[in-house]
């Protein structure tokens, strides 16, 4: 299909008539291309969104006709869910079967449809006498136009997690996908109307555009999903006009393995949670840590289970882990190993393209030992696949080790003992502790970071909650 911008509720040209291309980057090739927009569209789709919110025919909807609305997007999802997924894995490189279709799809949907359940749920609202003479209302209400910046490991699912919460919320919203992998997203304007979206609350533009919509001042709330870098120059952009800004940044996550985990399970958990979207996931279980004791035998179940790994072409139905997003991306990755490797860490698998991969962004996933605290390929996120292996000796080392980096989005504690997974969990820094497994979530819980992987909720009522301001009023009896 033709690509262009969603702006009031229809396909929209761009004013600045510039395009950007698509690139399959299993195969390095241009196949399709998208809008790139220009201030003045992102200022039309500001100026939509900003008359349907104060209008009303969003924001004074009941929250059971917004309910219906969101549950009625699941249900067209669902039902292009093969077609979605097919764009998703030709944009992003991921295994149609089992990343696009198997799991990103299906999560969204669900997502979706916890949403929709949240719009209805009233906790906080609540009126009394606090003071002689005056009952008060406490009121939640939507804070208005809000800006979603979406990244590229999870263009769709996470094009969901930026509209769900918003419109759940009363909100109207611009959404902006990554320019690299843009067009799954652009089917929601469609889809948002056919399922019954007011025109002008739902806005797509794609492109550079980032910057414009963090300084609009008509846009009070900007969330991003994306670098730690990236995160920063929000911040101070969304300054000069002081809107709220809800960011899910960097990880660098922890494993910590202690002598009585069961191995095969750790081994298992590792794989997956390691190079899962080609270690793509800010969630990667990136640093396995493990009990001296038990050390050896880990590795050495880790390697096998990795050597396991089919790597492909990402219709292939076998294919688990498929090609980087970009040839700037697999540079990168390739530069943290070879500077690893330089510093005297051992490649104990991969570290390099796999034979018989020369078109595309392909790397084998790759593990790497012998590394110190300190060194960079242990604190700096990687984005790919591969992994260190440390060890530690005793709760505090390991709790030590784990925390010793800037990020704290997701980490995971794999052992028997209860009591000590539950004092561990009590102390890590990070916004989500996985017990004896690794990388799942769940629309009910939140999800989100400490430290340096930014603040704010994903997920749960807790993000619904981020795009509603409290307002208190008092009336004198």
């Amino acid at each position: 299909m033709s690509f262009k911008l969603w702006i009031n509720g229809e396909w929209t040209e761009s004013k600045g008539g510039q395009m950007l291309e698509v690139e399959n980057p299993a195969t390095g090739k241009i196949f399709d291309q998208v809008p790139n927009a220009s201030a003045e569209d992102v200022d039309a789709a500001v100026q939509a969104a900003k008359t349907a919110f104060y209008d009303g025919r969003w924001s004074r909807k009941t929250p059971g006709e917004r309910s219906k609305v969101l549950y009625n997007m699941a249900q067209i999802i669902e039902s292009r869910m093969e077609e979605i997924a097919k764009i998703e894995s030709e944009d992003s490189g991921k295994p149609y079967e089992f990343c696009s279709l198997g799991a990103d799809l299906p999560f969204s949907v669900d997502n979706l449809r916890y949403f929709a359940g949240a719009a209805r749920e009233t906790g906080g609202n609540h009126a009394g006498e606090y003071a002689a003479g005056y009952t008060s209302v406490f009121r939640r209400e939507p804070c208005g136009v809000t800006a979603g910046i979406a990244p590229w490991n999870y263009p769709f699912m996470m094009a969901i997690w930026k509209i769900g919460p918003p419109l759940a919320a009363g909100c109207t919203s611009i959404i902006k996908p990554a320019s690299i992998t843009p067009r799954s997203t652009m089917l929601l304007g469609e889809i948002a109307k056919e399922a019954g979206l007011p025109d002008g609350v739902l806005n797509i533009v794609s492109g550079n555009v980032g910057k414009a919509l963090v300084a609009h001042p008509d846009i009070r709330l900007v969330s991003l999903t994306g670098a730690t870098e990236t995160g920063k120059y929000i911040m101070r952009g969304a300054a000069d006009t002081v809107k709220r800004v809800h960011l899910e940044l960097g990880g660098k996550a922890p494993m910590v393995v202690f002598e009585d985990a069961d191995v095969a399970t750790v081994a298992a958990k590792t794989i997956l949670g390691g190079f899962f979207n080609t270690g793509q996931d800010c969630t990667a279980a990136t640093r396995i840590i493990v009990e001296r004791s038990k050390l050896n035998e880990v590795t050495e179940a880790i390697i096998e289970a990795t050597r396991t790994l089919k790597i492909g072409m990402p219709f292939d139905q076998d294919t688990q882990v498929g090609p980087l997003i970009s040839a700037d991306q697999r540079n990168t990755v390739s530069g943290f190993v070879e500077r690893a490797k330089n510093d005297g860490a051992k490649i104990l698998l991969g570290g390099k393209i796999p034979n018989g991969f020369d078109q595309g962004y392909f790397y084998e996933p790759t593990i790497i030992t012998n590394v110190e605290q300190s060194s960079e390929i242990v604190q700096k996120e990687v984005f790919g696949p591969v992994i260190t292996i440390q060890s530690f000796t005793g709760e505090e080392e390991a709790l030590a080790m784990a925390n010793d980096v800037d990020f704290g989005l997701a980490s995971s504690i794999f052992t028997k003992d209860i009591a000590r997974a539950m004092r561990l969990s009590a102390r890590f820094e990070f916004g989500t502790v996985w017990i004896n497994d690794h990388l799942p979530i769940t629309s009910e819980m939140p999800h989100g970071g400490f430290k340096q992987s930014g603040f704010g909720k994903d997920l749960s009522i807790e993000a619904v909650h981020d795009y509603l301001i409290s307002k208190h009023v008092m009336i004198a009896l």
